[in-house]
């Protein structure tokens, strides 16, 4: 076999540092590279084999809490330091650290699996001795690999080969941006036309080459349409391709950030309350050491103290707080109401209590990709969707007519004129619809009927329409419901049935696809019954305007379909005459053999054909919004959150969406902001955005980058004030930039929505990720950190899960805070009673049973409480708006908790030390009892809305004291607990301990209610 080479230069790597420098590809011989490629493998994980435990250690003990528990527990090494056992100690550091790295393991282990299944995909590699089978991860540059259709591209490759008749292939790229169109693409043309697949073996120059060694060599220009992008799913045939890149060169992995490890804005305050908690502990050591006069060896006794009082901080705290967002996650995927849903991350669901800013894609987030034709308008006449049958009963009269008119008709009547006319019109314009678009109909075997037999006999029943966009699709499938059918297509040709079963002839001479700089395609095809020339186009209004014939509707009719949230497109034909088409036939071949200015000759030819067009119609077709998208939104906006929308998508379609999703309300103005492309412009542009209120801004993703170029800061706080955002035209890495910039500038939260492989840079990058399991396949779902089926599902999340799992946490936080400084207040009270001494008030046992016991169940119990029923929350989404300044977990109720606590200590204390007789056991007996009693009431004070989980949490926990005394004779008198004088010491010291704070509670709901009650009541 004759051998080929592939030069590439990096024309691919369109992101990503690094020099582009061309690599060479020899075509099936991958050990002929000049240098070392990596391996074709996809991981997704945060740690390998070796760095999972130091990584995950290192990740815990970066936190001040674990490393400051971590140095108490070696500290008990030393004898001088020794406060009681061992056990006391280094069990509960033990217990969290099992319960982090346990969860960290098994979500190591998801994503492992989720990978190796990736990884291990077979495919056929073709070599001289045939087709062998390999794995994903052994696919190497030069590879020539088989992909059959349905199936995913398992690396970037150049597309040498297909088995479609057509030569050309479609693939979906729904894995990677989100949108269900099928993309069209070429194979190399001296590969298509080889007679068999022979493994052969490409010089790829600026814009790729491909040079065949043959005699005489054959170089071929290579474009991104003769590319297959790894992630996309080929649609049809069976395609040949050559490896040009793998693994972490790959187009979409260099496209997207690491994943960060997340840090909910809630870890982070009670970090810092625990450090204000230390401080406390510090200070208290001093001053019990100041109050012994600095007597001896006062530093050891620092050190004992601070062992002494380490219970002020917490180290039931961590471990609370990890059960909890376990227990919230569990919930978030048990509630009915928003089935489907998914929590990757069950480290920061109390996150989703305190968005501020959400940011969503459109297309298949907002919208469900799906197009409806809704409205042909040709000028003088509109038809809606009640009307189509008009257009149906037209259609059917010009093709019956034709068939039986009779040759001599005497002076037909004026109505019959008129009738004809508006039928050729709109025949004209829905013949045009038919023929102007590059969908090719497929068909598949339908059990009935086999495909051979489908495709002679035009099956209606088997017939799917493939195409690249699916607004296409739309106008095609509408021209089949009113009579003309599409039935048959390659390269060269096209097939149209007509009512009466006729099948039409075209020959495509042409065809001018669409790009985004253009905003139109067209096409040039011949009638093979009457031999005429057409040529046909379509297009946004903005470029058509100036292409066809003066009319004075055009603009008009354009803005109030554009307005009702239609996308619109402008139809127009051309009569050529035959030498007309053959002068430009020369000067186009001509146009696009040219090596400087290509393009640019090519468009200038396009355009001379351009002029004076004949305007048929208008069409109108809606991209259907998901469902309850738009009360979802309301809902958002009521309750403080702004919407900024961030898309790929033309300026004019997302403008439409946002105003059908009701993104920007009915009375709001739009600034759309103009293209800049210099500091001068920007500067102009900002200013004149300045001068609007209230209003919200469009703006593209070009204008976007010069404003931040230049003036950032100005930019973003313009932007922050707006109540609604819409940038188009968005590249994925231009999508977290914003996200990363509303975080530094505004301090706030951020959450971002979408669902294609586009979104997932913004995902990550975003405070809190959701990603929307849909048709788009599960790259953004398996990214985010939250996965939901419908967009309408935000709303409950949000509203009802993030707000009670920030409630939540805030009440056990600084309940359990409360629970340690209780008894550190008591230990401090008995201390300086008995001379300052740093000697243990409870031993071993006690201490641990007090915080996991006695009263783990009620505290914890806590996560089951809410302050109103979900229906409540979602019917006032304002509540949501009370948490957005973070006032269930503030300085000012941290400060209220601590003096609770100090109250309750050191009542118990004294009290104990009050009632005491003679023995030092009776203190620990009595002043121990109180203090469960004290939690548990406390607990009860705390709760809102009563659970019967946590009924029997506060009966279990009191039944596990009382049976536990029979086991600690060590440290209570038994005898002395049975007698009157315990127990009604102990009533009267809880009595005082809890009674003044119900009475404050009470007060505080009479005169000064929380919003929330005044929904319950």
């Amino acid at each position: 076999s004759q051998l080929r080479r592939l030069r590439c230069c990096e024309w691919l790597r369109c992101c990503g540092g690094g020099e582009a420098r061309p690599r060479t590809v020899w075509l099936g011989h991958p050990e002929k590279r000049d240098q070392r490629y990596p391996r074709n493998v996809i991981n997704n994980q945060k740690y390998n084999f070796f760095t999972f435990l130091p990584g995950v250690l290192f990740n815990q003990f970066k936190y001040f809490f674990n490393l400051y528990f971590l140095l108490l527990a070696c500290s008990q090494f030393v004898p001088e330091m020794r406060l009681g056992a061992l056990y006391t100690y280094w069990v509960p550091l033990g217990f969290v650290l099992a319960v982090t790295v346990i969860r960290e393991a098994v979500e190591e282990i998801r994503c492992y699996v989720r990978d190796k299944e990736v990884n291990s995909q077979v495919y056929s590699r073709l070599t001289a001795r045939g087709t062998v089978k390999v794995k994903s991860s052994n696919i190497q540059v030069g590879d020539l690999i088989i992909v059959e259709k349905n199936q995913r591209v398992p690396a970037d490759m150049i597309f040498l080969r297909t088995s479609e008749k057509n030569g050309s292939c479609f693939l979906r790229t729904d894995q990677l941006d989100g949108e269900t169109d099928w993309k069209l693409r070429l194979p190399v043309a001296c590969t298509q036309r080889l007679p068999t697949a022979a493994p052969c073996g490409v010089n790829v120059c600026p814009f790729g080459l491909f040079q065949e060694d043959s005699d005489p060599p054959i170089s071929e220009s290579l474009s991104i349409e003769n590319t297959l992008w790894a992630g996309t799913v080929v649609a049809s045939g069976t395609v040949v391709g050559v490896v040009l890149y793998t693994g972490r060169e790959l187009r979409s992995v260099m496209n997207t950030s690491n994943p960060r490890s997340k840090i909910g804005l809630f870890d982070l305050e009670v970090n810092c309350l625990t450090k204000i908690l230390f401080g406390a502990l510090v200070v208290v050591s001093l001053v019990m050491v100041a109050l012994q006069h600095f007597a001896g060896r006062w530093y050891l006794q620092i050190i004992r103290f601070l062992l002494l009082f380490s219970n002020i901080i917490p180290i039931s705290l961590r471990v609370n707080l990890d059960m909890g967002k376990i227990v919230y996650s569990w919930v978030i995927r048990r509630d009915s109401k928003i089935p489907g849903t998914v929590v990757r991350s069950s480290t920061i669901p109390e996150q989703l209590g305190r968005i501020s800013y959400l940011l969503t894609d459109k297309t298949g987030t907002l919208t469900q990709n799906e197009m409806v034709f809704k409205r042909l308008h040709l000028g003088t006449v509109a038809y809606g969707l009640d009307s189509m049958d008009e257009v149906q009963s037209h259609i059917f009269s010009i093709y019956t007519q034709q068939s039986q008119d009779p040759p001599a008709q005497k002076g037909p009547t004026l109505t019959t004129k008129v009738r004809r006319t508006m039928s050729s019109r709109v025949h004209e314009a829905v013949k045009a619809i038919a023929l102007c678009h590059n969908v090719t109909p497929v068909y598949e075997s339908n059990g009935v009927t086999d495909q051979a037999e489908a495709e002679k006999q035009y099956e209606d029943s088997c017939r799917v329409y493939q195409a690249s966009s699916p607004d296409e699709v739309a106008l095609v499938q509408w021209t089949e419901s009113v009579g003309l059918t599409l039935v048959g297509r390659d390269q060269s040709s096209m097939q149209l049935r007509t009512p009466g079963d006729q099948i039409l002839n075209f020959t495509i001479l042409q065809i001018f696809p669409f790009t985004y700089e253009s905003k139109r395609m067209g096409i040039i095809v011949r009638d093979e019954s009457t031999g005429e020339i057409t040529f046909y186009m379509k297009g946004a209004d903005v470029v058509m305007a100036g292409i066809v014939q003066y009319n004075d509707w055009l603009e008009e009719e354009c803005g109030n379909m554009a307005r009702e949230g239609l996308r619109v497109l402008v139809v127009a034909k051309k009569s050529l005459a035959e030498e007309q088409y053959q002068d430009f036939e020369a000067r186009y071949v001509q146009a696009k053999l040219s090596v400087h200015d290509r393009s640019l000759k090519v468009a200038t030819v396009i355009e001379s054909l351009e002029m004076e067009m004949e305007l048929l119609c208008l069409t109108g077709v809606e991209d259907q919004l998901q469902a309850d998208v738009r009360p979802t939104l309301e809902t958002l906006r009521n309750a403080g959150i702004k919407v900024w929308m961030l898309t790929g998508d033309k300026l004019e379609t997302a403008t439409c969406t946002a105003k059908n999703a009701h993104l920007v309300t009915r009375n709001q103005d739009i600034h759309v902001f103009r293209l800049v492309t210099n500091r001068g412009e920007a500067h102009l542009e900002l200013n004149a955005f300045r001068r609007k209120h209230d209003c919200a801004l469009v703006i593209s993703g070009d204008s976007l980058e010069v404003c931040l170029k230049y003036y950032e800061y100005e930019f973003m706080e313009l932007a922050c004030q707006c109540p609604a955002v819409v940038c188009c035209r968005c590249a994925p890495t231009q999508k977290a930039q914003i996200v990363r910039l509303l975080q530094e500038r505004t301090g706030k939260l951020t959450c971002a929505v979408g669902d294609g492989g586009n979104d997932v840079s913004m995902i990550q990058e975003s405070d809190c990720g959701v990603g929307v399991e849909g048709k788009e396949g599960k790259q953004a779902s398996l990214a985010a950190d939250f996965s939901i089926t419908q967009f309408k599902h935000l709303g409950r999340l949000l509203m009802v899960h993030g707000r009670n799992s920030y409630k939540r946490s805030a009440a056990l936080s600084q309940f359990v805070i409360h629970r340690s400084l209780c008894i550190s207040t008591m230990q401090a009270v008995f201390s300086s009673v008995f001379y300052f001494a740093s000697v243990p008030l409870y031993q071993g046992f006690l201490i641990i049973g007090y915080s996991t016991i006695y009263t783990m169940f009620p505290v914890f119990s806590l996560v089951l409480d809410k302050d109103v029923k979900s229906e409540v929350a979602m019917l006032y989404p304002e509540l949501y708006k009370d948490l957005l300044k973070g006032r269930p977990l503030s300085y000012k109720t941290f400060l209220i908790w601590v003096l609770i606590s100090i109250y309750q200590g050191s009542t118990i204390m004294y009290g104990a030390l009050l009632l005491f007789e003679s023995e030092f056991v009776h203190i620990v007996a009595i002043s121990f009892t109180s203090l469960i009693l004290t939690e548990l009431l406390m607990v009860a004070l705390t709760i809102q809305t009563w659970h019967w989980l946590m009924t029997v949490a506060e009966l279990l926990s009191l039944a596990c004291y009382i049976a536990s005394l029979v086991f600690l004779h060590e440290f209570i008198d038994v005898y002395f607990i049975a007698t009157l004088s315990f127990l009604w010491k102990v009533s009267v010291i809880t009595l005082v301990s809890c009674l003044p704070l119900y009475v404050l509670k009470y007060l505080r709901r009479r005169f000064s209610p929380p919003s929330y009650s005044k929904l319950t009541s």
